[in-house]
C-alpha cells in the first residue's frame, strides 16, 4: 500500500504544480489589483463576476468530467467512444451557451447591474464556454496518466494570463505616460477592470489552441445511448456541483443584491474578496489533491485494501491541511501585506474561511462512497442542505453583519456537509477512518493557534521566532506519533538512504 500512497502523493504534487503555482501567481496579482484599481468597489466587480463564472462553469460541464472517468474505466465501454461522445456533448452545449448570452445580453446585464459594461459579460461568457469544453481534454490527459503534459498546458494559461495582466495594468499605463504613441492606438486608461477580462480571454483562446491535438484529431464515435447513460449518471453530480459551487460563491453572487446602495455593496465585496484570497493556500492544496484523487479512487476500487488506502489518504490530507491552516494563521501579519491597506478590515474572515475549507476538503474525501456506489444523488442532497444553510445565513445576517456573515455561512455549510456525508457514508460504504487521530490534530492545531495569536512580544523578531517554534511543534507531534510517511518524501528518503 505504501507504493500506492506514494504514487498518489507524486501525482498530487505534479497535478498540483499547475494548481499551486497558478494559485500562488494569481495570488500575487492581488497586491496589484488592490493597489492599481481605483477603489475596493472595482475589485468587488471582479469578485462578483468571477463568482458567477464559477457557478456557470459547473452548469456547463454538467457533471460530465466525473461521468467521463466513471464510464471510461468500465471494461465494457470503448474508451475512444466515451471520449468522443463526451467531447461532442460539451462542444454543442458550450456553443449554445454563447448564443444564448449574446441573444439575451441586454436583460442579463440589466439584471446583474452591469448595463454599462455589456462587453465584460460577453467576454466572460466566451471564457466560461471555452473552459467548460476544455475540461474534457484535460480530463483525458489525467486518464492517460500524463500529469506533466497536463501541468505544462495549465501553466501556459497561467503565465499568459498573468503576463497580460501585468502588461495591461502596469506596463501599458507607464508607456501611455512616457511614450503615448506606442500604446494609445489600443490602450484605454479608464478600462482597468476590463483588461482583467481581456487578459483572461486571450490566454484562454491560446490554451484552447494548444489543446487542439486532443480534440481535432479524435475520430468521432458518437453514441447517443451512451450519452443518455452518462447524463443519467452525471445529472445528480450536476445538482451536487451547482449546490456545491453555489455554497462557495453564494456570498460573492448574492451580496450585491442585499443592499440598496450598490456602490457600498461592491466596496464591501471587494474587501471580502481580496481577503478571501489569502485562504487560497488551502484551496489550492485541496484542488491539487482532487485532480489526483478522483481517477485514483476509481482505479483502486476493485483492490482488496481499497478502503484501508482511502482511510490513509484521508489521514494524510487532514494533517497537511491543518499544517497549512496553522502556517497561514501564524504568519498572517506578514501575509496581510498582499492586499492594500484599505482591505485590512476584511482580515478577520481568514481563519473562519480557512477552517471551513479544511472541512470542505474532508467532505470531498468522504464523497468517494457515493461516487463508487453510483449513489450520486446523496451528493446532491448534502450540497442542497449546505446551500440552504449558506443562503439563509447570508440573506438573514449579511444586511446586519456584512461580509462576516458570508464567512460564517461558508464555515457552517462545509461543517454540516462534512458531518452528514460521514454519518450516511458509514452506513452505505463503511470505512474505518482514524477519528481519534483526526480529533487529536484538530485539538493541537486549536491550541497552537490560540497560543500563536494571543501571545505576542514587543520585538517582532522574537514574535516570529516564537510562532515558528509553534509550527515546528506541530511537525514534531506528527513525527512523534508516526502518523505521516516522512520517509516517503523524496528528499528525506534520499537523506535516510545516505
Amino acid at each position: 500500500m505504501a507504493g500506492i500512497i506514494k504514487k498518489l502523493a507524486k501525482e498530487t504534487a505534479i497535478y498540483g504544480l499547475s494548481s499551486i503555482i497558478g494559485r500562488i501567481l494569481n495570488w500575487m496579482l492581488v497586491p496589484m489589483y488592490t493597489r492599481v484599481l481605483a477603489s475596493t468597489g472595482e475589485y468587488g466587480i471582479v469578485t462578483n463576476l468571477y463568482g458567477w463564472a464559477a457557478l456557470l462553469l459547473v452548469v456547463l460541464t454538467y457533471g460530465m468530467e466525473t461521468g467521463f472517468f466513471r464510464f471510461i474505466n468500465k471494461s465494457e465501454e470503448n474508451p475512444d467512444t466515451v471520449y468522443s461522445t463526451t467531447l461532442a456533448s460539451l462542444l454543442c452545449s458550450s456553443l449554445f451557451f454563447i448564443f444564448l448570452v449574446a441573444f439575451f445580453l441586454n436583460p442579463i446585464t440589466n439584471f446583474l447591474g452591469y448595463a454599462d459594461s455589456k462587453e465584460l459579460v460577453m467576454i466572460l461568457a466566451v471564457i466560461i464556454a471555452i473552459d467548460a469544453f476544455s475540461s474534457i481534454p484535460f480530463a483525458y490527459l489525467r486518464y492517460k496518466n500524463r500529469p506533466y503534459r497536463f501541468a505544462v498546458l495549465k501553466l501556459l494559461f497561467i503565465f499568459l494570463n498573468i503576463g497580460l495582466n501585468i502588461f495591461f495594468l502596469l506596463l501599458a499605463p507607464w508607456l501611455y505616460k512616457v511614450a503615448p504613441a506606442s500604446v494609445d492606438w489600443f490602450y484605454m486608461p479608464d478600462y482597468q477592470v476590463g483588461y482583467i477580462f481581456v487578459s483572461n480571454i486571450i490566454a484562454t483562446v491560446i490554451t484552447l489552441i494548444a489543446l487542439s491535438p486532443y480534440f481535432i484529431k479524435v475520430k468521432l464515435r458518437f453514441d447517443g445511448i451512451l450519452l443518455k447513460r452518462m447524463l443519467r449518471y452525471s445529472f445528480p453530480i450536476l445538482i451536487l456541483g451547482i449546490a456545491g459551487i453555489f455554497n462557495q460563491t453564494a456570498d460573492k453572487i448574492i451580496f450585491p443584491f442585499l443592499f440598496e446602495d450598490r456602490a457600498y455593496a461592491d466596496d464591501q465585496l471587494g474587501i471580502y474578496g481580496a481577503c478571501f484570497k489569502i485562504a487560497v493556500i488551502l484551496v489550492m492544496f485541496t484542488q491539487a489533491f482532487r485532480f489526483a484523487y478522483e481517477p485514483f479512487i476509481f482505479s483502486r476500487n476493485k483492490s482488496k485494501d481499497a478502503k484501508e488506502t482511502y482511510a490513509k489518504a484521508m489521514h494524510y490530507f487532514i494533517i497537511v491541511a491543518l499544517f497549512a491552516f496553522l502556517g497561514v494563521m501564524l504568519y498572517l501579519d506578514i501575509l496581510k501585506y498582499f492586499v492594500g491597506e484599505k482591505y485590512y478590515p476584511g482580515l478577520r474572515v481568514v481563519p473562519i474561511v480557512m477552517l471551513g475549507e479544511v472541512f470542505y476538503g474532508i467532505y470531498y474525501n468522504l464523497s468517494l462512497w457515493y461516487k463508487l456506489t453510483d449513489q450520486t444523488q446523496w451528493g446532491a442532497y448534502f450540497s442542497f442542505m449546505g446551500c440552504v444553510f449558506t443562503v439563509a445565513i447570508i440573506v438573514l445576517f449579511a444586511p446586519y453583519y456584512g461580509f462576516m456573515a458570508c464567512a460564517w455561512a461558508s464555515f457552517i455549510c462545509n461543517l454540516m456537509m462534512m458531518l452528514a456525508s460521514y454519518f450516511v457514508g458509514q452506513k452505505k460504504y463503511p470505512i474505518r477512518y482514524d477519528l481519534r487521530s483526526a480529533l487529536f490534530y484538530f485539538f493541537v492545531t486549536g491550541v497552537l493557534y490560540v497560543l500563536g495569536t494571543e501571545i505576542t512580544f514587543s520585538s517582532e523578531i522574537f514574535t516570529y521566532i516564537y510562532k515558528t517554534f509553534l509550527l515546528v511543534l506541530f511537525v514534531v507531534a506528527v513525527i512523534w506519533r508516526g502518523d505521516f510517511p516522512v520517509n516517503q518524501i523524496p528528499i528525506i528518503n534520499k537523506l535516510i538512504k545516505r
